[in-house]
């Protein structure tokens, strides 16, 4: 087991973006992460979204309107955006650079298109690819959740192929075939990547 780290507070925080294809376990561990690193904040997205059962305002999402989302698209307020099954979704600017001007370090939950965008924003940005032990393992942890039909199912495989592919984006790959060791290999980036600042 890990002890809790602290983190050493510098003049400008680090940004960790971290993705994965669904059901890879990125939530698990950017929930591990969080728990042991109590000086890294968890950005939190804004999406169009209706918020579902047991989700709060500020802490799951901010919950705006399309008309909010699509005003702040032109004002060019977002580090990066994109609409997913026809609802926005997207991390606020000014949210990501008051964070890290105050040396707050930040952990980011976004896809892979999402990504390329934000490393265009924030170049310095530290990218984490948590990478599923194989599709065949993928598609069966999919298939344990019994939350999607068959159908989704396909779809995602056929996502989480195309988002394998693009991993050579991303500054570090971490392969979560056992929970506790792709924890620790996501904590020893986060130390080294700090310490080098």
């Amino acid at each position: 087991m890990i002890q809790q780290q602290t983190i050493k507070q510098n003049s400008r925080g680090k940004i960790f973006v971290v993705s994965a294809p669904s059901g890879a376990g990125k939530s698990t561990l950017c929930t591990k992460i969080i728990a042991r690193f109590p000086d890294l904040a968890y950005s939190v997205s804004h999406t169009t979204r209706l918020p579902r059962d047991g989700e709060k305002d500020g802490v799951d999402y901010f919950f705006i309107t399309v008309e909010e989302f699509k005003d702040r698209i032109k004002k060019k307020l977002w580090a990066e955006w994109a609409e997913v099954h026809g609802n926005f979704y997207g991390t606020s600017l000014k949210f990501i650079e008051d964070k890290i001007a105050q040396g707050k370090h930040l952990l980011l939950d976004i896809d892979v298109q999402g990504a390329k965008q934000f490393k265009r924003s924030f170049p310095e940005a530290v990218t984490i690819f948590i990478m599923p032990p194989s599709i065949v393992t993928l598609e069966q942890r999919l298939k344990k959740r019994a939350t999607d039909s068959d159908e989704v199912i396909t779809k995602r495989i056929a996502n989480a192929q195309g988002e394998i592919a693009q991993s050579s984006f991303y500054d570090h790959i971490v392969v979560n075939d056992d929970l506790e060791r792709a924890s620790s290999q996501m904590l020893n980036i986060i130390n080294s990547e700090i310490a080098d600042k």
